[in-house]
């Protein structure tokens, strides 16, 4: 999407009305409606639970005063729906994209029933647990998929150029471009860059982005009423004194319009990421990328449980597979191709055969008449070596199931930057080689955001985000979107 159609997009969102800014209407418009989602689940979630349980005529609560189960039911919903506003699970900062906003909705659903736990034990309030044992867990999963629906809609929405943040890059022009580029790569998330002010601004637009510059450091008030804008981003502040700043965050609307600091650090993720305030300094502590013992054993275990229950499920069709690829070209049923592995360790990785026996030998000639040869991503676009069969298998990715085995055996993940031949990883920079500290997987980052779309640089620039922020929930996420990518098919995996 180029940034001429973001800007038209953003005219169909409805005109402003005087004292309330389109940033704030949008904003609390939205919160209200998941705060309607959220009560009509609770309500369906309890009073279901309670009728399930005890029946449409329950007995009283018994305790130091007995209250009927109806009166107890519309309490805890209360309670339930106040903890979801106190943790701000509805706030537009964590809405639309990440899984803070899942996380919080567990956590106020947890410290509500731990609050009912503690004031039942105290008061020796007698509360039937199976209800809520049932209450809890149904209510979790039901509100966070009514969030997840929610959030479809706006993300909807957005691609559309509705429901964003008009945002105004503030910083030199080298600063301004490559923000402006890391936020095109996330429209998901709901930030639309609209205008720049740059020093010694004369007009035109910032390289290489197409972002029109409207004003300099001195104009940004005006530039922001100019375009339109609800968010001032400050890309770098080498020309903008510590009063410059200071002065352009009280010119912005109260509830309205917001600012950013937008650091020139890329692709790390919030739990490395710490506030500290200073001397009146908000200094940002980033912290080393570290994987402990305890969570390299959590993966290894998630790893074999996983696949060895896969490999019991998928056997029949495996083996069925098998025999087809026999059948339909000579040669053997899986290929066994030499991958470089942790710390640079090679491993052999298994595939369903997909090409013509003897086909790697084609590979430099294919590489070198499409002008590929010099780049770490092997790829050949409409490969004639495949055959009819392997290129079903390919699409849809079947012919990667074989490598259960490697993540059984521990040589392979299930997640993880996927492994390369020892001729791309000849190829790498200094930096594509933190690849290789981890463990390489079936799937990946890459696969689940555009699979063979993608050109080396994204490709590497996700693999090595996951490398510095990986975490169990982080992996969860990328199994669930691989069903999709599969399903879906975009290109096909390496």
């Amino acid at each position: 999407m180029t940034w001429e159609l973001k800007l038209g997009a953003s005219a169909l969102t409805p005109p402003r009305t005087a004292g309330q800014p389109v940033g704030a209407r949008w904003r609390e418009a939205y919160a209200v409606r998941l705060w309607m989602t959220d009560a009509l689940i609770l309500v369906w979630v309890v009073y279901g639970t309670q009728i399930a349980w005890l029946g449409l005529q329950p007995p009283r609560v018994s305790g130091l005063a007995e209250i009927d189960y109806w009166i107890f039911s519309g309490v805890l919903i209360g309670a339930w729906i106040w903890m979801l506003g106190l943790l701000e699970t509805r706030s537009d900062k964590v809405i639309g994209a990440g899984i803070t906003e899942y996380i919080r909705v567990g956590d106020a659903s947890l410290r509500v029933f731990g609050a009912v736990a503690i004031v039942a034990f105290l008061f020796r309030v007698d509360v039937a647990r199976g209800y809520l044992i049932l209450a809890l867990p149904m209510g979790i999963v039901t509100l966070v998929l009514g969030r997840w629906l929610w959030r479809q809609w706006l993300i909807a929405h957005r691609r559309m150029g509705l429901y964003t943040a008009r945002v105004l890059l503030v910083g030199c022009e080298e600063s301004v471009a490559q923000i402006a580029r890391e936020l095109s790569r996330t429209t998901d998330a709901g930030y639309t860059v609209v205008g720049a002010c740059v020093p010694a601004a004369v007009g035109g637009t910032v390289a290489g982005t197409g972002i029109p510059i409207v004003g300099d450091l001195e104009s940004v008030p005006a530039a922001l009423a100019r375009i339109d804008a609800d968010t001032v981003a400050i890309t770098g502040t080498d020309d903008l004194p510590p009063d410059r700043v200071k002065q352009i965050s009280w010119a912005l609307e109260s509830g309205g319009q917001h600012l950013v600091l937008a650091p020139s650090i890329v692709d790390i993720s919030g739990p490395r990421i710490r506030t500290r305030p200073v001397a009146g300094l908000p200094l940002i502590h980033v912290e080393r990328p570290s994987l402990s013992r305890g969570q390299r054993v959590a993966k290894r275990l998630a790893d074999i449980v996983c696949s060895a229950a896969m490999l019991v499920v998928l056997a029949p069709a495996l083996l069925l597979i098998a025999a087809a690829v026999r059948a339909t070209s000579p040669g053997p049923a899986l290929f066994r191709q030499a991958r470089i592995g942790r710390n640079g360790e090679p491993f052999h990785i298994l595939k369903f055969r997909t090409m013509y026996e003897g086909a790697d030998a084609e590979l430099a000639t294919l590489l070198a008449a499409q002008g590929t040869d010099d780049r770490p991503l092997f790829k050949v676009r409409d490969d004639p070596r495949v055959t009819p069969l392997g290129r079903f298998l390919r699409k849809y990715s079947i012919d990667e199931f074989p490598q259960l085995l490697n993540v059984l055996s521990g040589s392979m993940s299930l997640v993880g930057p996927r492994p390369q031949v020892h001729a791309e990883v000849a190829l790498y920079s200094d930096a594509a080689k933190r690849r290789l500290l981890i463990r390489p997987g079936m799937t990946g980052p890459w696969q689940v955001s555009g699979r063979s779309s993608l050109d080396w640089e994204d490709a590497m620039r996700l693999d090595l985000s996951y490398v510095e922020n990986w975490s169990l929930l982080g992996d969860a996420a990328i199994l669930v979107k691989t069903v999709k990518a599969v399903v879906s098919p975009g290109g096909t995996a390496v």
